[in-house]
C-alpha cells in the first residue's frame, strides 16, 4: 500500500512548495490581507492565489524534471545518435521523450523513495514541520547531484553567487547544484554523442570515396551509406548497447 504513494510524488512536491511559499509570506504579509483567508489552523493562502501558484509550479515542472534528472544526458545522446544514423525524424521525438523520461524514472526512484519516506511522509503525518520537511527532502537530490556534478563547474557557480566556500559538500546549496550538474550533463553528454558519431562517420568516408572513385556523383553518398549504417547498428544491437551503457554510466 506504501508503494502507491510514489504516484503522488510530482504532487506532494507542489504542495510542499506551495506551504513553504504561504509560510514565508505569511511572516511579511499583514493579517488583513486579500491573499489569506481564515482557515481551521489559522491564516491559509486564499484558493484564487493556490490555483494561480498551483498552475504556475505546474508550468516550470517539467523544466525541473528535465534539468534535475538524468533525462539530460539520455536525450542528448539520443538525438545524436539519430543524427549520425541519418534517420531523419525515425523515431520520432515523442519516441525519444517517452523513452528518455521512463529510463529517468528508472533511475531516479530510488531518490524519489528517500524524498518520500523522509520528507513528504513526515510532513503529511504532522511529525516535522514544513521548512523541516523541504530542508530533509533536499538532501537525497543534492546527494545525486553531487555524484554528477564536476568540480569545476560547482567552483564556477560558487563564484558567480558570491558565496562563501563550504566546508563540505553538504553545505552547497541547491542554488549552486543545480546549474552546476546542468552544465556537467551538457558536457557528458556531448562526449558520448562525439563517440557516437566515430564509427558512422567512417562509413560516410569510406562510402562517399567510394562513389566519388566509380563517378556517382549524381548519387548522394547519405543515401548510399544510410542503409548500411542501419544494419550495422541492428547487427551490433546497438539499442540495448547504448540504453545499457547509458543507464550503466549512472550507478
Amino acid at each position: 500500500m506504501r508503494s502507491r504513494g510514489f504516484r503522488f510524488i510530482p504532487l506532494a512536491i507542489l504542495i510542499v512548495l506551495c506551504s513553504s511559499v504561504a509560510f514565508a509570506a505569511r511572516e511579511s504579509t499583514p493579517a488583513s490581507s486579500s491573499l489569506w483567508s481564515d482557515g481551521k489552523t489559522g491564516l491559509t493562502l486564499s484558493l484564487p492565489v493556490q490555483i494561480a501558484l498551483g498552475l504556475t509550479l505546474l508550468t516550470l515542472l517539467p523544466a525541473v524534471v528535465m534539468s534535475v534528472s538524468p533525462f539530460l544526458r539520455i536525450i542528448i545522446v539520443l538525438h545524436f545518435l539519430r543524427q549520425a544514423l541519418g534517420t531523419q525524424g525515425i523515431p520520432s521525438n515523442q519516441v525519444m521523450l517517452g523513452l528518455s523520461l521512463f529510463l529517468s524514472m528508472l533511475i531516479m526512484q530510488p531518490v524519489a523513495q528517500d524524498i518520500y519516506y523522509k520528507a513528504w511522509e513526515p510532513v503529511s503525518d504532522g511529525q516535522i514541520s514544513v521548512a523541516k520537511g523541504v530542508e530533509e527532502g533536499s538532501k537525497p537530490l543534492k546527494n545525486f547531484l553531487l555524484r554528477f556534478a564536476r568540480e569545476k563547474d560547482i567552483k564556477l557557480f560558487v563564484e558567480l553567487s558570491k558565496r562563501s566556500a563550504p566546508r563540505t559538500p553538504a553545505d552547497l546549496d541547491l542554488q549552486v547544484l543545480i546549474p552546476a550538474y546542468i552544465l556537467s550533463e551538457l558536457k557528458t553528454g556531448f562526449q558520448i554523442g562525439a563517440v557516437l558519431f566515430l564509427p558512422f562517420l567512417v562509413i560516410d568516408l569510406v562510402v562517399a570515396s567510394v562513389t566519388l572513385s566509380v563517378g556517382m556523383v549524381q548519387l548522394p553518398p547519405v543515401m548510399i551509406s544510410a542503409p548500411f549504417k542501419i544494419l550495422l547498428f541492428v547487427l551490433v544491437d546497438g539499442w540495448t548497447l547504448v540504453v545499457g551503457s547509458l543507464m550503466k554510466s549512472f550507478y
